[in-house]
């Protein structure tokens, strides 16, 4: 396991280094969470400048339950939250795609070499690493008390390993964020 998680490497740059196992983890977390978030196919926009700016045709919320906690609705008003999307999605879904590759990117190339990164590759790390969790929360079915009985689960059950993963990224994640916060503090 990554001993110290994220560290401060110098005065602008952090650092992280992976087992081999972690970085294969990682990986294919982050491949999965590329793939689901790939753009809806938007049959009824023909408009180029629509399109150009993000815009879509969709309106409606995903169907897939992890989609929909990575892209919830913005608004309890179905028609305000309708016209958000439409105006919001494509863009967000290109954003998050962005930062898990740059992730997957990093973590390919490198493997269980440190991986160097400055700020803005904080916040991808940070952004990525907070998707993943989400999704595997949804598939845990985190609660506000679940966590009690997820800490339970016997040894032979498949989600045991599903809920160590999401807790070492919620550590990881609290190890960048204290670090940035270090950062700040300077």
């Amino acid at each position: 396991m990554t001993p110290n998680g994220f560290v401060k490497f110098s005065e602008h740059s952090f650092l992280i280094s992976f087992s081999k196992g972690e970085s294969e983890v990682l990986v294919n977390l982050t491949g999965q969470l590329i793939e689901i978030l790939a753009e809806r196919v938007d049959e009824v926009h023909t408009d180029p400048l629509a399109t150009m700016v993000g815009i879509t045709g969709h309106d409606s919320p995903p169907d897939d339950e992890v989609l929909l906690r990575l892209l919830p609705n913005a608004y309890a008003d179905p028609v305000e939250s309708a016209e958000f999307r439409r105006y919001t999605e494509s863009n967000l879904r290109a954003v998050k795609r962005t930062n898990a590759m740059a992730v997957r990117n990093q973590v390919l190339e490198l493997g269980t070499s440190p991986i160097i990164f400055d700020s803005e590759g904080a916040h991808r790390w940070l952004g990525t690493l907070n998707d993943i969790r989400l999704a595997l929360g949804v598939r845990l079915q985190v609660g506000e008390n679940s966590h009690d009985q997820l800490e339970l689960l016997s040894p032979d059950d498949p989600m045991q390993a599903v809920y160590g993963v999401y807790s070492w990224l919620g550590w990881l994640q609290e190890s960048l964020v204290l670090t940035l916060m270090e950062d700040i503090g300077e």
